[in-house]
This record gives C-alpha cells, sequence and structure tokens, in this order.
C-alpha cells in the first residue's frame, strides 16, 4: 500500500469558501458605506474591525480588545449586538450576526431596508 500525506486541494471545498468570503466581504462593504463609512475598510486587516467598533458606538481602542483571549469573545458580543442596535435590529438579529451567519447577516444589513442611526460617540 502506498500512502501518500501530500495535500491535496479540495475544489469544491475551496470554491465554496471562496463564494463565502466573496459574500462576507461585499455584505460588509455595503454595510459600512451604508454607516457612512469607507467600504474599502471591508478588506484592510484590523481596520475593518476598528471601522465595526466605531460603527457600534464604542471607542477605538476597543479594537486591541479583540486580540485578547477570552476577553475577544465578550467584546465580539457587544460589537455586535450594538451593531444590530445602531441598524434597527434586534438583539436576536444581533447573535445572528455573530455566531450562526454573519456572511448572511451583513449583507441583510447592507442591502436591506435597515438605516444606520447612528453611533453617539463614533
Amino acid at each position: 500500500m502506498d500512502y501518500s500525506y501530500e495535500y491535496q486541494p479540495d475544489p469544491i471545498g475551496t470554491t465554496l469558501s471562496l463564494i463565502l468570503a466573496v459574500i462576507a466581504i461585499v455584505g460588509l462593504w455595503a454595510t459600512f458605506v451604508k454607516a457612512g463609512r469607507p467600504g474599502w475598510a471591508a478588506i484592510i486587516p484590523i481596520f475593518n474591525i476598528y471601522t465595526l467598533v466605531k460603527m457600534a458606538g464604542r471607542p477605538g481602542w476597543w479594537t486591541i480588545l479583540f486580540f485578547i483571549p477570552i476577553v475577544n469573545i465578550v467584546i465580539h458580543i457587544v460589537v455586535a449586538l450594538d451593531v444590530a442596535k445602531r441598524f434597527g435590529k434586534s438583539g436576536v438579529f444581533g447573535f445572528f450576526l455573530l455566531f450562526v451567519l454573519g456572511f448572511i447577516g451583513y449583507p441583510i444589513l447592507g442591502f436591506g431596508k435597515a438605516q444606520y442611526t447612528g453611533a453617539p460617540n463614533a
């Protein structure tokens, strides 16, 4: 028997992952634009987190908290709930954004009827 331990790319998985990534980026881009932020921020690592934090009405230094284990989970929950609230959505939608399908949630915010109400200290 000949066992090969070389990496074998999965074309279906790779294609599906790329499609979901593009949907997430496009949705986040549209959400940023709707909130009056630069859409290109969706493709810049760390800056996209900063932009979400500011959209949620939280201070920009909270971005650092996303890099602290355990703390990042709590901060991510708070930011997702606040972003949902700023778009007039419920806490359930905030958890939907966070835990279930962000690649569907952000396009709903970006292309749907929800309007960004603004963040008090943005």
